[in-house]
C-alpha cells in the first residue's frame, strides 16, 4: 500500500515555490494542511489495512534535487516530523513493519529525521545526487534498509563498466543484509536492450552467489 509525502502532497496545491514560502508566512495554515492530509490518509487506510496483509507502506515524497533536500530538517522537524510520527504509528498497528520512503535527489539531511519518524527504508538513492548505498549502510548500520543505488547511467555505457558497477555494490551489500540491489531510478531510454539484459542476468548470478 502507499500514500503521497506529507510535503509532496501540499507541493502538488501550492507549487515548489510557493511552498518553500509558506512554511514561513503561513505556518498555520500549513499545519492545519497538514493534520487534514494526515487524518485523510488514517481514515482512508483504515478500512484497507485492516482488510488485506500488506508487505509494505510506500511514502511518495520526492523532497530534494541534486545537491540537497528541498526542506530544511527545522521544517521538516516542526512540521512533517509529528505528522509522520502518528500516521506512521497507526500503519504500524496495522502490522506492517516495513516502512519505504520514494525519493530521487539528495535528501541526506532529512535521513535521521526519517529514521526518527519511523521510515525504515529508502529508495532510490540516486548515484547522480551523490549518493552511494555503502556510506549509508556504514552510516546507519542496520537502522535503514536500502534499495536502489546502482547507476543507471552505466548501462548506457558498455558490458564492462556494467559488470564494474555492479560488483562494487552487490556483493559487499549483499553481505551485510538489509539491501534490494536495483537501479537507482526507472530504465533512461537511451539504455541499449542488450546492454539491459546483460545486466539483469550479471545481478541474477551475483543474488545467486551470495
Amino acid at each position: 500500500n502507499a500514500a503521497f509525502g506529507l510535503y509532496s502532497h501540499p507541493r502538488r496545491y501550492l507549487g515548489t515555490e510557493n511552498l518553500s514560502y509558506a512554511w514561513y508566512d503561513y505556518p498555520d495554515l500549513m499545519h492545519e494542511m497538514l493534520d487534514f492530509f494526515t487524518d485523510f490518509a488514517i481514515d482512508t487506510l483504515r478500512p484497507w489495512l485492516q482488510a488485506v496483509s500488506c508487505d509494505y507502506f510506500n511514502i511518495f515524497e520526492d523532497f530534494a534535487f541534486k545537491t540537497g533536500p528541498l526542506i530544511s530538517p527545522a521544517i521538516f522537524r516542526e512540521f512533517l516530523l509529528p505528522r509522520y510520527r502518528r500516521l506512521l504509528e497507526f500503519v504500524r498497528s496495522c502490522g506492517i513493519d516495513i516502512i519505504w520512503l520514494d525519493s530521487d535527489g539528495n535528501f541526506d539531511p532529512l535521513i535521521p529525521l526519517l529514521i526518527e519518524a519511523g521510515v525504515t527504508c529508502i529508495w532510490p538513492i540516486e548515484v547522480a545526487a551523490g549518493n552511494d548505498p555503502r556510506e549509508l549502510r556504514r552510516r546507519y548500520g542496520r537502522d535503514l534498509a536500502l534499495s536502489g543505488g546502482i547507476d543507471k547511467r552505466e548501462l548506457a555505457r558498455d558490458h564492462h563498466a556494467i559488470q564494474v558497477e555492479l560488483e562494487a555494490k552487490i556483493p559487499p551489500m549483499l553481505d551485510q543484509g538489509g539491501y534490494i540491489p536495483t537501479l537507482d531510478h526507472t530504465v533512461p531510454p537511451d539504455v541499449p536492450y542488450d546492454n539491459f539484459l546483460y545486466y539483469l542476468e550479471l545481478k541474477k548470478q551475483m543474488i545467486g552467489r551470495a
